[in-house]
C-alpha cells in the first residue's frame, strides 16, 4: 500500500502505532474491563492517598467530567471507592478497594506482558530512546 505523504508525518505514524498498541492493550485486559484511562486512574489513585477527583483529573490531563466517568466506571467494577477526605471535609477521597488492589496486581502483570510484547523488536536502549523522544512531543 502506498500511503504517499502520510508516511512522512510523525502524527500519522504515531496514530497507526497507537491503534495497534491500543487493540493489544484491550485484548490483554479484557478479563478486567480495563481501558488505558481506567488503568492510569487506578495506578495514580493507588500511589496517592486521599486524592480528590479534581487532583486525579489534573494528574491525568483530562477534564473533571472525564475523571468522574472513569471513577464511576471503576466504582461499578468494585475497584475504587469514594470516602470522606481527611484533609478537606467538603471533598471525597479516592481509594482502591481491596478488590481493586488485588485486581491491580493482575492487571499490572498483564500490562507488563503487553508492553514487552509491543516493544519486543526494540532493544532496551531503543525503548528508552523512544520514551525520551515521545516525551519531547508532549
Amino acid at each position: 500500500m502506498d500511503y504517499g505523504m502520510l508516511d512522512a508525518l510523525v502524527g500519522y505514524t504515531l496514530r497507526r502505532a497507537q491503534i495497534r498498541i491500543y487493540q493489544d492493550f484491550l485484548d490483554a485486559l479484557d478479563n478486567w474491563s480495563i481501558t488505558p484511562p481506567r488503568f492510569s486512574a487506578m495506578v495514580i489513585i493507588a500511589n496517592n492517598a486521599d486524592m480528590k477527583l479534581t487532583e486525579l483529573a489534573a494528574a491525568m490531563g483530562i477534564a473533571r467530567s472525564g475523571a468522574v466517568e472513569v471513577v464511576s466506571s471503576l466504582e461499578k467494577l468494585g475497584f475504587v471507592s469514594r470516602t470522606d477526605s481527611s484533609v478537606d471535609k467538603r471533598a471525597h477521597a479516592l481509594a482502591l478497594s481491596n478488590e481493586g488492589r488485588k485486581a491491580l496486581h493482575g492487571i499490572t502483570e498483564a500490562i507488563q506482558a503487553h508492553d514487552a510484547r509491543i516493544s519486543a523488536r526494540l532493544t532496551v536502549a531503543e525503548r528508552a530512546e523512544l520514551r525520551r523522544l515521545l516525551g519531547l512531543l508532549g
